[in-house]
């Protein structure tokens, strides 16, 4: 999807269309209603604190501001862009409509998260970029939105050259085409190679894709180990066996919270609490909804030193009610240390079990326990 959150956030406030936009602020930021009726929008210029940038628009992408970037560095870079507060529930919803848009057309799909997926279009009648075209009129039907479309043999070149084109493009990419498309890329476009790969390909001097390609194999394999550095022989060279896998089995539902300023687990004690209440609840809602129950209830801590701690409690029964997610949580909080200020908290559900599995008279009754 191009700009998915921010597209979403556009369908609402269609004013906005064609200025820099950038989502992630806090629910302060959200518009506020003039006496005229008009909306009066937050302007990054404006925000403090620690937060960062969840999505932004073409226009913003153009000032330097990008996913993950704090929003206090955006700021400097684009001081006059729109900054809208996420709007989750919102995107979840498009997501889903989105997914079943492009499974009327194309079933057999590989589900990579909220705004991507993976379709084989092998067994298809149709042409690949008649079906394209379908997939795009379809999804713009149904949600407002559109989207771009990577058509290649395999995952890894569909990946590069869904980006190559945005937004609303069709790109098509055959074996041919890896030299003149895809070697003048930087390594970090191929999906697998990160940050410290990145530097670390750069500092042997290996920038581009195609460097990368004419690296000798035994280079790459001295300097990242025989499994990876085989792999980044392969993929340089557009080569993937994954197939697409239309069903994954989720291990874990996890929801966290990074806080605008580090709170103390005593004298914020109230708003720690009605955080973790929500995430709570906010697992079960992502619990209920994809059809799991979780044996074994998990707590994340992370502290203003970036210390981190986690804690687990296994129950005798699967649940996917929020209060008894509550209270397990409350327990694992229970053991762990707070002595010092937290700049994060994640509840986690593991341990799945689809729901018909659990019966719904198997809560455990836990005492409630809250923040101490």
């Amino acid at each position: 999807m191009d700009a998915f959150f921010a597209s979403v956030e556009l369908l609402r406030y269609p004013e906005l269309r064609g200025q820099a936009v950038v989502v992630g602020g806090r629910r302060i930021d959200a518009p506020h209603t003039r006496p005229d009726g008009s909306l009066q929008f937050a302007r990054l210029r404006d925000y403090a604190g620690r937060g960062v940038v969840t999505t932004s628009t073409y226009e913003a992408r153009a000032l330097g501001v990008f996913s993950a970037m704090g929003l206090m560095k955006a700021a400097q870079l684009a001081p006059d862009a729109i900054l809208l507060p996420a709007s989750f529930e919102a995107y979840r919803d498009a997501s889903r409509r989105f997914k079943a848009a492009v499974a009327a057309i194309a079933p057999h799909i590989e589900d990579r998260g909220i705004d991507e997926i993976y379709l084989d279009l092998s067994d298809l009648p149709d042409d690949s970029l008649s079906l394209a075209r379908r997939i795009q009129a379809a999804v713009l039907a149904e949600t407002g939105l559109s989207c771009s479309i990577g058509i290649a043999p395999n995952k890894l070149l569909a990946k590069i050259a869904s980006d190559l084109d945005k937004p609303k493009g069709i790109t098509l990419l055959g074996p041919d085409d890896i030299p003149a498309r895809i070697w003048p890329l930087p390594a970090r476009r191929i999906n697998g190679i990160g940050p410290k790969a990145g530097d670390k390909l750069a500092g042997l001097g290996i920038v581009s894709i195609g460097e990368l390609a004419g690296a000798p194999r035994e280079l790459l394999c001295r300097h990242f180990g025989p499994r990876y550095g085989d792999w980044l022989h392969r993929a340089a060279h557009g080569l993937d066996e994954r197939p697409v896998i239309v069903e994954r089995e989720i291990k874990s539902v996890s929801r966290e919270s990074t806080f605008e300023r580090d709170l103390h687990p005593q004298q914020d004690r109230a708003e720690l609490s009605e955080i973790f209440t929500a995430l709570c609840r906010q697992v079960a809602a992502d619990l209920q909804r994809k059809g799991y129950a979780s044996r074994t209830i998990g707590i994340k801590l992370r502290f203003a030193d970036f210390q981190a701690v986690t804690r687990d409690l296994t129950l005798p029964a699967a649940t996917a009610d929020a209060a008894a997610i509550r209270r397990a949580a409350g327990l694992c909080l229970k053991r762990a240390p707070l002595e010092q200020r937290i700049r994060l908290l994640g509840v986690r559900a593991a341990g799945l079990q689809a729901l018909h599995a659990a019966r719904p008279g198997d809560a455990p009754q836990l005492p409630l326990l809250g923040l101490n």
